[in-house]
């Protein structure tokens, strides 16, 4: 915006050149970006933050100015000849809406003389950046800039005696200014004769009603809206004016009267006319006065002076604060031109800005230094990341999905998984709800995958998810999942293997040792996500840690995966609550160890696991370790049964074993296989 220094003088004495009075502006917050001589004026390039819309009205930036030199600021006087006739004859108003229109006024001026503006009021506005049109338009200009409130002039006799402010009709149509025609919906505010939008409201007008030539009655409006409304429909429709422009930064609702009664006195200076008695003002609920209590120990406090607090009350004064003091504090009553003004802080602002934030002395920030440092649980979660990357890449999901992956993944209806947190607003319908597993994600990330050629995957996702509470903030849980497809990569030092349910239950079994959990037991699951008979739940001592398995091939299918998958998800915050610190350290053995062999039939419903547990519950002094090495289904073995070979290695840190030793463990365990099991030795 730019400044004319002639014409903010008609406010305020000053006698600052115009580089000086710019440097002075910016040290006091209002940035001046440049300053360039026009003929007889200089314009100052006006570049203000988005608090301080205010001072896009010339009288707001007269008390700037005025605030910073201590002289007093001049209002113009209003002086309105009246008729008699009665405005409320001719019109009535009426809001719909007050949380978006909180205020309107409207005044009428009949027979007025549509010409030229004088060379003055066009000056101003040319070196203000605004095309001149005609004397009442260009009026409505004028006062716009100057008291930072915009108006509109409508032809009243294309008009009738009603003006109702309403939200717009779901695709009602609409011609501006502009000569465009525009669909509204229902968030836009609109100005109507009483049935059809003559205006979009703190936007521009409409074609239909504009001042033309041949107008003769003027109908002029001054309103309060509401400034978020007016920026999504500014944005919406693609038109930015500069009425939209203020109405966004917010302006004076109590300035709404005196604005219009300045721009009705200037036309009929300009335009001659007649101008109807009174004021149709509809304002349903009048602003109350704020008042924000100032601390002057606060401001030293913050700004790192040692301001007097009868300097600090100048300040204000000088800024037209009414000021009142009680027990040592100010009670200040903030002016309705100022809306950027709401709280204490606020307040120690403006005594820094006049007080000169030049003069204040720099300093360090003071107070105890604490070091940062990560928390026990994001260690843990970063000693996770470090044990899983070696095998599988990383990926992050999005933790908004849709309701359809809750069918995808076959959960059934009454599942706990499907009670989720909904968003209020969301993107789409794609990211409606609050995700409650990882898997969804996982199988997105795959089938992305395979749709660009890359087969052989392997994905781990550490995230939160979230369940309902019954108050507050949802519920956030840390889960790892992981998901694997394809075969591994082949070099001189491994084979291609087969990345299957065993390879990601060889990973899962890493983690689980290095964080001290290797009597983690895998039990057969039945989860509708996952291969019936290929898929087990983790449990310690008892405590479910999560699940792992081939994914259910239906599940496949649903995500467009043609191959094979299988996955893994872990409650990150259980694996933290059982992890042990593992000894780095160990006694070496000075006496030998011995292998023994064993192979014996079960029935198929015996899982290994199970197995493997009865001989080390058998067996714990002299059994150092056991693994299956053998698993045989055929013509030897009856049908319903398999075989199943154990190697196990005995061993005593106090002495050589004997055969005996050996062969009364071996028969213990045999013997617990055959009572616990009912295993047959082969």
């Amino acid at each position: 915006m730019g400044v004319s220094i002639n014409w903010l003088k008609q406010y305020v004495d000053f006698d600052w050149k115009a580089e000086e009075l710019a440097h002075r502006l910016t040290m006091a917050g209002i940035a001046i970006e440049g300053v360039e001589r026009v003929d007889d004026d200089f314009i100052l390039d006006l570049d203000l933050t988005p608090n301080r819309g205010d001072c896009l009205g010339m009288i707001n930036l007269a008390r700037e100015v005025a605030a910073l030199t201590g002289s007093s600021i001049r209002l113009p006087e209003i002086v309105i000849k009246e008729s008699q006739e009665n405005i409320n004859q001719y019109i009535k108003v009426g809001i719909d809406d007050p949380d978006l229109c909180r205020r309107y006024a409207a005044r009428l001026i009949k027979n007025v003389k549509i010409q030229e503006s004088p060379a003055w009021l066009q000056k101003a506005l040319i070196h203000s950046g605004v095309r001149p049109i005609n004397n009442v338009v260009d009026v409505t200009n004028y006062v716009m800039l100057e008291c930072n409130q915009p108006l509109h002039a409508f032809d009243y006799n294309l008009l009738g005696n009603t003006i109702l402010v309403r939200r717009a009709r779901v695709g009602e149509k609409f011609t501006t200014l502009d000569e465009v025609e525009r669909t509204l919906d229902n968030d836009m505010l609109v100005i109507t004769d009483g049935s059809k939008p003559v205006a979009l409201a703190g936007i521009m007008g409409g074609l239909d009603s504009e001042i033309h030539d041949a107008t003769v009655d003027v109908l002029l409006e001054s309103a309060w809206f509401l400034g978020p409304n007016i920026r999504r429909t500014s944005r919406k429709v693609g038109l930015r004016s500069e009425s939209s422009i203020r109405f966004e930064k917010g302006t004076d609702i109590n300035g709404v009267i005196y604005a219009v009664n300045r721009a009705v006195m200037l036309i009929q200076d300009l335009a001659g006319g007649e101008v109807a008695r009174g004021i149709c003002d509809e304002y349903p609920v009048p602003r109350k006065e704020l008042q924000v209590t100032l601390r002057p120990e606060r401001v030293n406090y913050l700004l790192g002076t040692e301001l007097t607090p009868s300097l600090m009350r100048s300040y204000l004064e000088k800024l037209q604060f009414p000021v009142k003091e009680r027990k040592g504090d100010f009670i200040v009553n903030i002016p309705s031109y100022r809306p950027d003004i709401e709280i204490e802080v606020d307040l120690i602002e403006e005594v820094a800005r006049l007080h000169g934030y030049d003069q204040i002395e720099p300093g360090l920030p003071g107070g105890e230094i604490i070091p940062g440092g990560l928390t026990p649980f994001q260690k843990f979660r970063d000693e996770i990341k470090n044990i899983m990357s070696p095998y599988l890449n990383e990926v992050i999901n999005y933790s908004f999905i849709s309701e359809e992956n809750f069918q995808r993944l076959l959960l059934p209806q009454d599942s706990n998984l499907r009670n989720v947190v909904r968003i209020a607003n969301p993107l789409s319908e794609e990211q409606a709800v609050m995700r409650t597993l990882l898997l969804p994600g996982l199988l997105h990330n795959v089938s992305t995958n395979l749709a660009r050629k890359n087969e052989n995957l392997g994905f781990y996702e550490m995230g939160a998810v979230f369940y309902p509470a019954e108050s507050g903030l949802p519920l956030e849980k840390m889960r790892l999942g992981a998901i694997v497809c394809g075969h591994s990569d082949v070099n001189w030092t491994r084979h291609r293997v087969e990345m299957d349910f065993f390879y990601l239950k060889g990973i899962v079994e890493n983690l689980l040792w290095k964080l001290g959990l290797e009597e983690c037991e895998f039990i057969v699951a039945k989860d509708s996500s996952y291969h019936p008979g290929r898929s087990a739940v983790l449990k310690y001592y008892g405590d479910e840690l999560g699940v792992i398995g081939e994914v259910h091939p239906q599940v496949l299918q649903n995500y467009d995966i043609k191959q094979r998958c299988c996955a893994f998800e872990l409650d990150v915050e259980k694996l933290f609550a059982h992890k042990r610190t593992r000894s780095m350290v160990d006694r070496i053995a000075r006496y030998p160890a011995v292998e023994r062999d064993i192979a014996v039939v079960l029935a198929n419903e015996v899982t290994a696991a199970a197995a493997l547990k009865v001989i080390r519950d058998a067996e714990k002094e002299l059994l150092k370790d056991v693994v299956v090495f053998d698993l045989y289904a055929g013509e030897q073995v009856a049908s319903g049964y398999k075989s199943m070979a154990f190697r196990m290695t005995f061993q005593s840190m106090e002495r050589t074993l004997t055969e005996n030793d050996i062969n009364s463990s071996v028969n213990r365990i045999v013997e617990r296989l055959q009572k616990d099991l009912s295993a047959q030795l082969r």
